[in-house]
């Protein structure tokens, strides 16, 4: 393993950790944009530099400032969030338990693959080849999310837009 990959992995598990444990929910959305970079590092670590890319661009960018507005607008703090009963604590421990249970469970028989060098594509995850298959055997798919995004902007600009004689507080 390499001491980058090693690093990333330290990063990512400590902002991890740090995205659950922080009292600040600003905090918090801060080290999961710091986990989203590690995670866009081992992406580039694999040779999958659009990944890398659009986990930085989507996740790290458009769907954290979301997240941050959303924050930010409800306004949460200590005096306004009313304390967790000790049973919701418990279920949430419980909880969270059971799933890692059931993932160790689910790991505990798989045998992780090598690659064969001489049948090994190095350039699988490039932006090039990922092009080229978008636009030749998935062209009509692909020309389809764009239509249906258009749509999509339209009716949000439709739903924003202000009636005649509407009031805003």
């Amino acid at each position: 393993m390499s001491p980058l990959f090693l690093f990333l992995a330290f990063v990512a598990l400590l902002s991890a950790l740090g995205v659950v444990f922080a009292k600040n929910p600003v905090h918090s959305v801060l080290f999961l944009i710091l986990t989203f970079f590690a995670l866009s590092g081992h992406y580039l670590l694999l040779n999958a530099q659009f990944l890398a890319a659009v986990n930085i661009i989507v996740y790290a960018g458009a769907i954290m400032v979301l997240f941050l507005f959303v924050i930010m607008f409800l306004n949460l703090n200590v005096d306004t969030e009313p304390h967790k009963p000790a049973l919701a604590k418990i279920a949430a421990a419980v909880a969270g338990g059971s799933l890692l249970l059931i993932m160790v469970a689910a790991m505990k028989d798989v045998q992780p693959a090598g690659y064969d060098a001489a049948t090994f594509n190095s350039q699988i995850g490039m932006v090039d080849k990922l092009g080229m298959v978008l636009y030749t055997q998935y062209l009509l798919p692909f020309e389809l999310a764009s239509v249906l995004f258009l749509v999509a902007m339209v009716g949000a600009v439709m739903l924003g837009k202000r009636e005649l004689g509407e009031r805003n507080f």
